[in-house]
């Protein structure tokens, strides 16, 4: 029998690799062109919450990408107090596979990966969908994937204005600072989500609330501007699909099951439908769905 070999990569080796962002942002894109043209095979997640009392869950992730010629399980620990014990909120590990012998190919840590992938989602979501000129970001949220939402953000859109705000004073201090040295720009750190939202041409919900809170009102939102809510638990108003033009989605799959998500009330009060989106993403980005 044929020896099995696989590469294992820590998070240090990840580091080492310096994938730069605009590597980055090419390749994610180039999965959801691969999505939006039926190339990916991606199952819903699934949740395992091992005890109520330990204020956290994780998510586990199945794909599959033809072009890549791969499949993968990816594993997320989504624990919002880990900050208590100087630990990131999100841990992941990623083992992936030869779609055609079930031979396993790699075991990754994959934080910084999936960090930086949720980012770039962030980031060409907006690439398509917001406004022409957007230059101004309202953002909520400072840890995990809340540092590469605004750096590739501003690569992608060359923000004029950064405004940041979360619930604790020190961490979105230190996220303000962050920013400054990462992208050699200001930053406006405020104290409340009225004052990083309102008026903003891009609003981005990164919370990591431990249960759904409607701290996004809709009425701060600006006409035109571009939501992208991804916090695990909800924190806008049912009322804020009721101003948007359109809705889209990562993935109809993932939102419409499941026990989380930033439209986890919107999608089981009937608010937010699969015929009522305009589409997902990927069909924006494969050219398949007109987007703004």
């Amino acid at each position: 029998m044929a020896g099995i070999e696989i590469r294992f990569l820590s998070g240090h080796d990840v580091e080492q690799l310096a994938i730069g962002p605009d590597t980055i942002l090419a390749a994610v894109e180039d999965a959801l062109v691969a999505q939006g043209t039926g190339k990916v095979v991606l199952e819903p997640r699934e949740h395992l919450v091992p005890d109520p009392a330990f204020d956290g869950h994780f998510n586990l992730l199945r794909a599959y990408v033809a072009p890549l010629d791969v499949a993968g399980v990816k594993v997320v620990g989504d624990f919002v107090g880990n900050w208590k014990l100087g630990l990131p909120s999100e841990l992941a590990l990623l083992t992936l596979y030869d779609p055609r012998t079930g031979v396993p190919r790699a075991i990754i840590d994959a934080t910084a990966i999936t960090e930086w992938r949720t980012g770039a989602m962030t980031a060409i979501g907006a690439r398509h969908l917001a406004r022409a000129g957007a230059r101004v970001l309202g953002h909520i949220g400072a840890r995990g994937t809340a540092f590469t939402n605004v750096t590739l953000l501003d690569r992608v859109l060359d923000l004029d204005e950064i405004r940041v705000t979360s619930a604790r004073a020190e961490s979105r201090n230190a996220f303000g600072e962050r920013l400054e040295q990462a992208l050699g720009k200001p930053v406006r750190v405020v104290d409340d989500v009225e004052a990083a939202v309102r008026g903003a041409d891009v609003v981005v919900e990164a919370t990591r609330l431990p249960a759904p809170a409607p701290i996004l009102k809709t009425d701060w939102i600006a006409p035109a501007a571009l939501v992208i809510p991804y916090g695990t638990m909800s924190a806008v108003e049912l009322s804020i699909t009721s101003i948007m033009d359109k809705v889209f989605v990562d993935d109809w799959g993932q939102c419409r099951g499941g026990r989380f998500g930033a439209l986890r009330a919107h999608v089981d009060e009937g608010l937010v439908t699969g015929d009522s989106i305009a589409g997902e993403l990927a069909d924006v980005v494969a050219g398949t769905r007109a987007g703004r």
